[in-house]
């Protein structure tokens, strides 16, 4: 340490010329590569299909919409509105506008970010200001004297083995991670949206089928009355009608049930209150079915699907870890200036003169307890762990697409059935009633028949929902990155 002369400039020329040498070593020093792994990301895998048997095409017969699988879809986020319906496409919007869970989202990607800015910080000279002052006596100077010092002081700590390269690395990861998540949340809360607005639609047409069904009842009833009053039926008739009236009528309130807990769930995910918001009503009239469905391969299912990419993310990050641990087993390399201005004795910062410093610290370990090696070889493992994850992951993402795509080849057949059954079962129970009417059949047929066609209708609307609802689950397992889609008219 030297004083300059009173009244000198901060720092000197020599000053200058030897900050600069240092600093230039630093940078030559920083350009050292990253010790600990390059990460790769794990190849994407070869196979064109999904299982033994992909169909291509679903076909759901003649009275109902076939879909197709198809390559060659072109990109487009907004999957929903394949559905056709503006009533569902405005409440989608309204979800993204205001649910909680897209602010959460926003903030920890914002929060994630933050931390890559504070870990890039470590690249660029720490730049701080010191001040000080204070009064001592001592015995040559019995009324004391002032002292005080003030000065800026650079800090430079030199990534040698890259240690802050790979903490940014890490962080860069994660935020990637959370960019990821924050589309898998994206992901929910369309699906989530539109997969409500089918139940609720399912829950009403249900309804309207067994009020359409208490109708016939209710005629049936009326009618049986007539027959006993003509001498054509008897009373054990009139009794069996108004129990079949009742037990159709205590199927209404579980459905209307359904329905309020689809409408309130969609008043969550729209972020309100079923206070202050009353959900619309849908039906399968207006819901289109999407015809062509988009079909990735696995290599692009493993570039759109979100939760893909974050585990690849995380895998990525702890990848960076191994290099963070490996250079805590290398010297450190900080470098420090200061420069002050030192005044004692008189008033403070009286005819002060410049005090400048130059250092460099280098920390090296030696012994620990083999701690830092411990530390290098957890990070191994994590890796290890997460690439299992990651591995996992990709398993049950494709076994996800597999079922499904299964799930809408027996749909369409079972929907097929269930039209083909329902049809069967309107035309018995109208032959049957006019049978009862002309007195050539006994109420218990019509009731039997009755039953059948009430069971065949509810089968029939609850096989449509379960399509759409594995239909939308069919954008959810492509990433909703890929969809060129065109509805029925």
């Amino acid at each position: 340490m030297s004083r300059l002369p009173k009244n000198s400039l901060p720092i000197s020329c020599s000053f200058t010329a030897q900050l600069a040498g240092q600093l230039a070593l630093a940078c030559l020093l920083s350009a050292c590569a990253a010790v600990g792994p390059d990460f790769v990301a794990p190849a994407a895998p070869t196979i064109n299909r999904y299982s033994d048997n992909d169909p291509a095409r679903t076909d759901a017969g003649p009275a109902d919409v076939s879909q197709q699988l198809s390559a060659t879809a072109s990109p487009s986020g907004a999957w929903w509105q394949a559905f056709g319906s503006a009533a569902l496409n405005r409440l989608v919007d309204l979800a993204l506008a205001n649910s909680p869970t897209q602010e959460v989202a926003a903030a920890t990607l914002a929060q994630a970010r933050a931390v890559v800015a504070a870990a890039g910080g470590a690249w660029y000279p720490q730049i701080s200001l010191n001040a000080s002052a204070g009064r001592s006596r001592t015995v040559d100077t019995p009324d004391g004297i002032n002292t005080a010092s003030l000065g800026p002081v650079l800090s430079f700590g030199v990534d040698a083995f890259g240690a802050t390269s790979r903490r940014v690395e890490q962080a860069q990861a994660l935020a990637d991670m959370q960019q990821a998540q924050q589309s898998a949340s994206r992901l929910t809360l369309t699906s989530g949206v539109v997969q409500q607005a089918v139940a609720l639609a399912s829950a009403l047409e249900q309804t309207r089928a067994v009020q359409e069904v208490i109708a016939v009842d209710q005629h049936n009833v009326e009618l049986v009355g007539v027959s006993q009053a003509a001498g054509k039926s008897a009373g054990l008739d009139v009794l069996t009608a108004e129990s079949q009236l009742a037990s159709d009528r205590a199927l209404l309130p579980p459905l209307q049930q359904q329905a309020s807990v689809a409408q309130h769930a969609l008043t969550v995910l729209v972020g309100t209150t079923a206070a202050e918001w009353q959900a619309p009503d849908f039906d399968f009239a207006s819901l289109n079915l999407p015809q062509d469905l988009p079909l990735s391969l696995p290599s692009g299912v493993l570039r759109q699907r979100p939760d893909i990419r974050a585990a690849q993310a995380q895998l990525h990050a702890a990848s960076a870890a191994i290099g963070v641990a490996s250079a805590q087993l290398y010297p450190s390399l900080t470098l420090n200036a200061s420069w002050s201005a030192v005044s004692s004795g008189g008033a403070l910062f009286a005819n002060p003169g410049g005090v400048w410093s130059l250092a460099a610290d280098l920390v090296a370990p030696v012994l620990n307890g083999g701690v830092l090696r411990a530390q290098r070889d957890a990070a191994v493992a994590a890796y290890a762990a997460q690439l299992g994850s990651y591995r996992q992951t990709l398993l049950l993402a494709f076994a996800q697409v597999a079922d499904l795509m299964q799930a809408l080849s027996h749909d369409a057949a079972f929907i097929d059935a269930q039209h083909k059954a329902l049809d069967a079962a309107q035309a018995t129970q109208d032959l049957t009633q006019q049978s009862f009417e002309a007195g050539q059949a006994d109420f218990l047929q019509v009731i039997v028949a009755q039953r059948q066609y009430q069971q065949a209708l509810l089968g029939y609307v609850r096989a449509k929902a379960q399509r759409y609802a594995d239909t939308v689950q069919w954008f959810v397992a492509m990433g909703a990155e890929n969809p060129a889609i065109t509805t029925r008219p």
